[in-house]
């Protein structure tokens, strides 16, 4: 284990490429703040929110992400509750957000409306980074036309109205279309570079070449690598293959065996990687920061990770095929 994984220690804080920015190795995920048992299976009652920011505050930790469109904005406003009972934003501390549509709106007025929705939720005057979120789901032609979300999000950053912006979403074959854009300044994949799915490779190269950040998110694959035996039998909130299933298995067997959980090495595994600036884990309850913390600085050997790269199933179209669910 190197020094970077140490929470505090050397290499904990780093710069985020593409933004000027400083964050932590660790950061806080906003998805399940404000309750989302829809892709959770439990909800989150606003104290209990509020509780778990306030814990990120206080420890080594120094970087939130969040997004307009979690559960409504409730993320947010639990964010910005927490803030407030802490005094404000912590020095050297990043919130980070996300453009989300609404209904089937995702003009660029829209996006300048989300951005206004964001801050006054937040209670910040400005906002370090902001994402267009999930493009993948919306017409390419709509969102990258005159007046489109992307057009208005060029704009804001250009105009100071906010700092870096990032593309963070899914599906790679649609997010390789608005990275060769050229205009983004990070890039947040999610479920698409964890233990067993490795399908983000080439953007994450494209966007190391294009100068830009890269956050890694859903290290857990919305879970399964979470969850003990007999846990959820999906991936990335859709049903999981028998071949990815039966890897799972087997690589839980290893961590056993080595004295360790599948959970702790699946979180390693992204903190490792140099090529992220930051790993960001969804928490909603202020004990799951402590415990992702230790996971973080539990000291592992190589030779475990390169027992489990012989298991790691073919990097999947499974997951970016078209789905209904």
């Amino acid at each position: 284990m190197t020094a970077r994984h140490v929470p505090g220690g050397p290499g904990w804080l780093r710069p985020l490429p593409g933004t000027g920015l400083t964050v932590s190795a660790l950061a806080l995920g906003g998805s399940p703040l404000g309750g989302m048992p829809e892709n959770y299976g439990h909800d989150v009652s606003p104290e209990l929110g509020i509780d778990t920011v306030r814990a990120a505050l206080q420890s080594d930790i120094r970087f939130i992400d969040t997004s307009n469109g979690y559960s409504g904005g409730e993320s947010e406003r639990r964010i910005g509750a927490a803030l407030t009972a802490v005094g404000g934003l912590p020095p050297g501390y990043v919130v980070a957000t996300k453009v989300d549509p609404e209904g089937g709106d995702y003009s660029g007025e829209r996006v300048r409306r989300s951005v206004l929705e964001s801050r006054s939720r937040l209670g910040l005057d400005h906002l370090p980074l902001v994402h267009l979120h999930d493009p993948e789901f919306h017409e390419f032609d709509d969102l990258t036309g005159p007046d489109g979300a992307v057009e208005a999000l060029v704009e804001l950053r250009d105009t100071g109205a906010v700092g870096a912006i990032g593309l963070a979403g899914g599906r790679v074959q649609e997010m390789a279309r608005y990275l060769a854009l050229g205009v983004f300044d990070v890039l947040l994949v999610h479920n698409r570079w964890t233990l067993v799915d490795r399908s983000a490779g080439a953007i994450i190269a494209e966007a190391r070449s294009q100068g830009m950040g890269v956050l890694n998110a859903a290290v857990y694959g919305g879970g399964i690598l979470a969850r003990g035996p007999g846990g959820t039998p999906s991936y990335g909130y859709r049903p999981a293959p028998p071949l990815l299933l039966e890897a799972v298995d087997e690589m839980r067997a290893v961590c056993a065996r080595y004295g360790t959980d599948l959970r702790t090495v699946a979180l390693q595994f992204s903190l490792r990687d140099e090529r992220f600036a930051a790993t960001i884990v969804g928490m909603s309850q202020p004990e799951r920061v402590v415990q992702t913390l230790a996971a973080a600085a539990a000291v592992l050997p190589d030779d475990l990770f390169d027992e489990l790269e012989t298991l790691v199933p073919p990097s999947g179209t499974w997951l970016d095929a078209p789905f209904d669910g």
